[in-house]
């Protein structure tokens, strides 16, 4: 009984060992160097954005235009 357990205690770390290695290669990874894992996208605030910029620039400039009338 204490070499069936044994036995199915290591091809169960065998199958362990091998779905990590192909976890961690990513999928469509055959054969290749492992593909690192893209960083998250970085927050950015609105001062960072340049269509919200350009937008808060034509809006300064039309409320300054309407108000010198």
């Amino acid at each position: 009984m204490l070499k069936v357990l044994l036995t199915v205690a290591a091809i169960a770390l065998v199958v362990w060992v091998v779905v990590r290695l192909l976890d961690r290669r990513g999928p469509g990874a055959v054969g290749g160097a492992p593909r690192r894992r893209q960083p998250p996208p970085r927050v950015t605030g609105p001062d960072d954005d340049p269509e919200f910029l350009r937008e808060l620039e034509r809006r300064r400039r039309r409320e300054q235009r309407d108000g010198s009338d």
